[in-house]
């Protein structure tokens, strides 16, 4: 039976210049500042949307209440993701990170 290599993976980037990861940070900054006003906006529109179909006059509080709840729950979960990105280097190595007990040795 020949002997196949295995197919190897991919090169992972190496560090980003110094201007790209800026630009990188900027929006991401930028897109947590604008993500809790944008769903607090959208969620009045859908409260005064529904008050005007179901001639209710309290709906657009809750449209309001209810948008910023989800922005906030979006940026938090935003937030925890980047926080648990794993390390380019710890992939190198085969390590997956805290709290994996079943690959230790």
């Amino acid at each position: 039976m020949p002997y196949h290599r295995p197919i190897p993976e991919p090169q992972t980037r190496g560090k980003r210049s110094g201007a790209l990861d800026a630009w990188v940070q900027a929006e991401k900054l930028m897109q947590i500042a604008l993500l809790l006003p944008s769903a607090a906006f959208i969620g009045w529109l859908a409260g005064v949307w529904l008050d005007h179909w179901l001639h209710q006059h309290w709906l657009n509080v809750a449209g309001i209440v209810f948008g910023g709840v989800s922005g906030l729950v979006y940026v938090v979960r935003l937030a925890l993701a980047a926080e648990n990105k794993p390390e380019s280097g710890a992939k190198d190595r085969g390590e997956t990170g805290a709290g994996t007990a079943h690959n230790r040795p």
